[in-house]
C-alpha cells in the first residue's frame, strides 16, 4: 500500500486539477446565455428530450434506473490489469494500490470517449432529425462512465449516496467557477461521519442540478442541427463532453479514496 508521502503527493495532484477548473472554454461560456434566449431558439423536439432527461435522472437517484451499470466490465479489467489474479470483488478493489486504479480508470475513459466520439458522429449526420436521439444516449453515457468511475475506485453506484455524488460530478462538470467552487467545498467533506445525516437533504435539491446540466447541454447540441456538418459537431462535442465528465469523476472519487486512505493511517497511528 502507499505511504502517507505518496498519497499526500497524489492528493497534491488532484488539488492542482481543481485550481485549474478556474475558466470557462468558448462553449461553456456560449452555455450562460440567459435560458430563456436557449429557449426560443431550441427546437420543441429538443426540449422535450431534455424535460425527459430530467425525468429520467430522477429514476436514476431513486433507483438507478435504466442507467445503473454491471460491475463486471470494470472489475474484468482489474483481472487484465493483474494477471495471474482471479476477478476482484467490491471489497478487494478497495484495497489495491491506487496506481491500478488510475490505469484501469484511464482505460475506461478512453473506451467511453471513443464510444461517444462515434455516437455524435452518428447521430449528428441528420441534423434535427436525429439529434433527439443523441439527447438521452449522451447523458446515458455520461452518468455510465461516473458510475464506473466510481467502481475503479472501489465505491458502490447501486447505494443512493453514491448516485447523488454523481450527480454532483455531473453538475461540476457543467458549473461556472463560483458553482465549481462550492461544489468542491461539498464534495470535499462528502465522507466525514458528521455529514452524513445531509445526504437526504442534498438529494432534495437534485432537480436544480439537472436543470442547470440539461440547460448548457441543450445550448452545445444546437451546433449539431445542420445536417452532415453535424457530424463533425456531434462528434467532437460528445467526446469532449463524455472526457470533462470522466475527468471530473477520476478526480474527484481519487480524491475520496486518497482522503479515506490519509484517515485510516491517522486512525492506526
Amino acid at each position: 500500500m502507499e505511504t502517507r508521502e505518496m498519497l499526500l503527493r497524489a492528493l497534491n495532484e488532484v488539488e492542482a486539477w481543481e485550481r485549474d477548473q478556474k475558466d470557462l472554454w468558448f462553449w461553456e461560456k456560449l452555455g450562460r446565455l440567459p435560458f430563456v434566449l436557449l429557449d426560443r431558439v431550441t427546437p420543441a423536439v429538443v426540449r422535450e428530450k431534455l424535460g425527459t432527461a430530467v425525468d429520467e435522472m430522477a429514476a436514476f437517484l431513486e433507483q438507478g434506473g435504466t442507467y445503473l451499470v454491471s460491475d463486471e466490465s470494470v472489475y474484468a479489467r482489474f483481472q487484465e490489469a493483474q494477471p495471474g489474479t482471479g476477478r476482484p470483488k467490491q471489497e478487494d478493489v478497495k484495497r489495491l494500490p491506487l496506481v491500478t486504479m488510475d490505469k484501469v480508470a484511464a482505460e475506461m475513459v478512453a473506451s467511453r470517449a471513443a464510444f461517444a466520439t462515434v455516437q455524435g458522429a452518428t447521430t449528428g449526420f441528420g441534423g434535427l432529425f436525429t439529434l433527439a436521439i443523441d439527447v438521452p444516449l449522451l447523458l446515458g453515457t455520461s452518468l455510465k462512465v461516473l458510475q464506473e468511475m466510481a467502481l475503479c475506485y472501489g465505491y458502490r453506484p447501486e447505494e443512493k449516496r453514491e448516485r447523488l455524488f454523481i450527480v454532483k460530478c455531473l453538475q461540476f462538470a457543467s458549473s461556472d467557477i463560483v458553482g465549481k467552487r462550492a461544489i468542491l467545498e461539498e464534495l470535499s467533506r462528502f465522507d466525514e461521519p458528521e455529514r452524513q445525516r445531509d445526504v437526504i437533504a442534498q438529494l432534495q435539491g437534485w432537480r436544480e442540478v439537472v436543470v442547470t446540466y440539461t440547460e448548457n447541454f441543450g445550448w452545445k447540441k444546437l451546433f449539431q442541427m445542420v445536417p452532415v456538418a453535424g457530424m463533425l459537431f456531434g462528434a467532437y462535442l460528445n467526446r469532449s463532453t463524455v472526457q470533462d465528465v470522466a475527468e471530473t469523476g477520476r478526480m474527484l472519487y481519487r480524491k475520496r479514496r486518497i482522503l479515506e486512505r490519509l484517515r485510516q493511517e491517522e486512525a492506526g497511528a
